[in-house]
């Protein structure tokens, strides 16, 4: 069932963001500043926008998600277990040696993981396929793939969106999670890819920029995607990396690492207070 209400889906991206933190806390390590910055993205898909059941995770007709930028796995598997594919209690085993939630996502191991992501830049050649199998063999199933706008420096990236171009593919839509950071710091001063929009624009993408943690903006965005005919439609979310913990939001440095006993407390504390 559809989630619609704003409130609901607000509170649910809350729960996510906790399941985020609690994961990599507990697994020692992982990716929680990217991971952040998605949740509200993901939950959208999840609760409101995709065809999908827990209960029929393979179902042939059920919509796809790639998430190409495979580090943020917290955030992929804190949604899923809200909504049902696995108990929430498995969190905390996050990239234990004999836990399925390993720091990328496998798409064996993880019921709703749609694909195997992890080596960065080839999850949108993997979401065309997807797409184009579903036109080919007229399933009519939608596909949806996120990106890190540190991610799209790679030159694959560019191959796929004119193949994704070429072949109209109107059943896939593609998000930039535009946190403006990678591990290396500021995207501009590591290899600049703006203007983003006007880059996807001359591959014949139909181009949407949103405030990336604007729930409403993001339904929006995800419904008009659903009317565009004839080409993909890109999403440009702008986003704040680490966004709901004070003292991640915005850090370069909250890339890839853990938090102590003492940030962990205070990063709960602040998301319980939301």
């Amino acid at each position: 069932m559809k989630i619609t209400d704003i409130e609901e889906l607000k509170k649910i991206a809350n729960n996510v963001r906790i399941n985020i933190i609690n994961e990599v806390f507990n697994g020692k390590s992982g990716h929680p500043g990217g991971s952040l910055s998605c949740a509200d993205i993901l939950t959208v898909l999840y609760f409101n926008q995709m065809n999908i059941s827990s209960k029929e995770p393979n179902a042939k007709q059920r919509d796809r998600f790639v998430l190409s930028k495979g580090h943020a796995s917290p955030a992929l598997y804190a949604v899923l277990a809200e909504k049902g594919y696995f108990s929430k209690k498995e969190l905390v085993t996050f990239r234990n040696i004999k836990s399925k939630l390993q720091g990328h996502p496998d798409m064996n191991k993880v019921l709703g993981v749609d694909m195997t992501t992890g080596s960065l830049g080839q999850g949108l050649s993997v979401a065309n396929g997807m797409a184009m199998a579903s036109k080919i063999n007229k399933d009519g199933f939608r596909v949806y793939c996120l990106l890190g706008d540190g991610e799209i420096e790679e030159g694959q990236i560019w191959e796929a969106a004119m193949t994704s171009a070429h072949y109209k593919l109107d059943n896939l839509c593609v998000i930039i999670d535009n946190n403006n950071l990678q591990i290396d710091g500021e995207i501009e001063n590591v290899m600049n890819p703006y203007p983003i929009d006007e880059k996807f624009k001359s591959f014949n993408f139909e181009v949407i920029t949103i405030n990336g943690h604007d729930i409403k903006d993001i339904v929006e965005a995800f419904n008009k995607a659903r009317q565009i005919k004839g080409k993909p439609t890109v999403i440009i979310a702008k986003t704040i990396k680490g966004k709901g913990v004070s003292f991640m939001e915005n850090q370069a440095d909250w890339h890839g690492k853990t938090l102590n006993e003492e940030q962990y407390k205070q990063a709960i504390n602040e998301l319980e207070r939301n």
